[in-house]
């Protein structure tokens, strides 16, 4: 037993903001700091941000809580990490001075790379388990090393490093001596051989990335690796992967949907379980072990942006279905399993004339009707008994009861917070996944009887939209 009341300190780094908070031996989270990280310079499809200044900003924020936990925040020394995927950047070997800024996983520099590969996507989703999207770290890294050719030059000589946002972390957290990403994020590089968790030359060829210069790709949990600031790293894992390991358990029919800068809808699979076509396969973590957790995953982009206009949390269900207009709420396309660009924010008739209040029910309508959609797809796989919601905007009644109303199965709302930082903690300590899920059952009430039959008219008009 620790001679600490807390088993662990999580870090999460996400892209609106870096969070901290301490893991108590029974799996509750306190100590919760949170800080926004760095403002995003954005334009001409660049989401680019300081690297250094996130950095300062994450070690505040880690001895901020550790501070406010005084003797008993002094004695942890396991640390969780969880990251934005995909988020990159090349450094100075020498010196740690970041040669890029940032480069934000919603940077659309990929786009030409995809373009260029697309006779190659079958092999590439073969391999990767993934779409060819610019979402990914490969397409952008190879647009910007063809861009730079003396980059390439320095990564190759080794006078420059490039990784993910964990990767530059722990390497400089390690002064060098840990030069390594975990499976969970290699898997979202579309570098990664998803069956053998290794890097692929051949997806390392098809990108033209020299594999040599990738990190070292380690398990998820058990990494054991000592830090200067005293700390242990135990787990590193994808955001995604945090919130699910705190959100449902490993086995069940259970479904996490997360709502919040964008949404996932996320389900575990059992081995040699089929994916649905079009959705994602991700691999949640790889323990100690070595055995792999794998799930199934349907995504919603940047929903968030798209609501933050409107009057969202005024809405009620009976504002629901009470339009005869149909919409989709994602401003950079729709995600898995469509992954089409050219569908962002859209309604099948005019709008202007409507007040806020209104557009903001469909924008809502839109996205409750995604979620269901996605969760009827999974439904129909492998039967589904409960959903869990979590994620800030799952706190709008609005939402929880229009997707309690769309599905056949019993909907929960988890009420613990920070469900990223939770599962990453329960991991880095060793404990089960689930342990003191918090949880309330939303009633789907009979108030609004037309948002159901509207569900039904809306994947009418959806299926004629992605068809044209």
């Amino acid at each position: 037993m620790s001679n600490s009341a807390f088993a662990a300190i999580a870090l999460d780094l996400g892209t609106t903001s870096i969070k901290a908070g301490l893991l108590d031996h029974d799996g509750a989270l306190s100590h919760v700091v949170s800080q926004p990280s760095p403002e995003m310079n954005v334009g001409e499809g660049r989401y680019e941000s300081d690297a250094l200044a996130y950095v300062s900003l994450a070690e505040r924020v880690l001895k901020e809580c550790l501070s406010q936990a005084g003797d008993e925040g002094r004695a942890v020394t396991n640390l969780g990490l969880c990251s934005q995927r995909s988020s990159f950047l090349i450094w100075d070997a020498a010196t740690g001075v970041p040669v890029t800024p940032l480069i934000s996983w919603q940077d659309d520099r990929g786009a030409s790379s995809c373009s260029a590969l697309q006779q190659r996507q079958e092999l590439i989703r073969e391999l990767s388990g993934l779409p060819l999207v610019p979402y990914y770290f490969a397409p952008k890294l190879r647009h910007v090393l063809q861009a730079h050719p003396a980059w390439r030059a320095g990564l190759e000589s080794g006078e420059m490093l490039v990784g993910t946002l964990d990767t530059f972390l722990i390497w400089r957290w390690s002064s060098g001596r840990y030069f390594v990403t975990d499976a969970s994020m290699a898997a979202r590089t579309l570098l990664m051989d998803f069956s053998r968790r290794q890097w692929s030359p051949a997806l390392c060829e098809l990108f033209d990335i020299p594999m040599r210069i990738l990190p070292d790709i380690r398990a998820s949990a058990g990494m054991r690796l000592k830090l200067d600031n005293g700390l242990t790293l135990q787990a590193s894992i994808g955001d995604q992967s945090g919130a699910l390991l705190a959100g449902i358990a490993a086995e069940g029919a259970e479904a996490l949907v997360n709502l919040g800068t964008g949404g996932f809808v996320v389900r575990y699979l059992a081995e040699g379980a089929r994916v649905p076509q079009g959705y994602l396969r991700t691999l949640v973590y790889l323990d100690d072990l070595g055995q792999a957790h794998i799930a199934c995953e349907g995504t919603l982009n940047s929903i968030a942006a798209a609501l933050a206009p409107y009057p969202v949390r005024e809405c009620q269900l009976g504002d629901l279905a009470r339009d005869d207009i149909f919409g989709l709420a994602e401003p950079s396309g729709l995600g898995a399993p469509y992954f089409r660009s050219d569908l962002k924010v859209r309604f099948s008739g005019p709008v202007a004339h409507l007040p806020p209040s209104r557009i903001a029910a469909l924008l809502l309508e839109a996205v409750i009707f995604r979620v269901a959609l996605v969760l009827l797809d999974f439904h129909r796989a492998e039967p589904l008994q409960r959903v869990y919601l979590s994620g800030g905007l799952s706190e709008l009644v609005c939402l929880q009861q229009g997707i309690a109303q769309c599905v056949p199965f019993d909907v929960y709302r988890l009420v613990q917070v920070e469900t990223s930082l939770q599962g990453t903690a329960l991991l880095s300590a060793g404990m089960q996944p689930g342990t003191r899920r918090a949880t309330e059952k939303i009633k789907a009430v009979a108030e609004n009887q037309a948002l159901g039959k509207k569900f039904t008219c809306w994947q009418t008009w959806f299926a004629d939209l992605l068809a044209s």
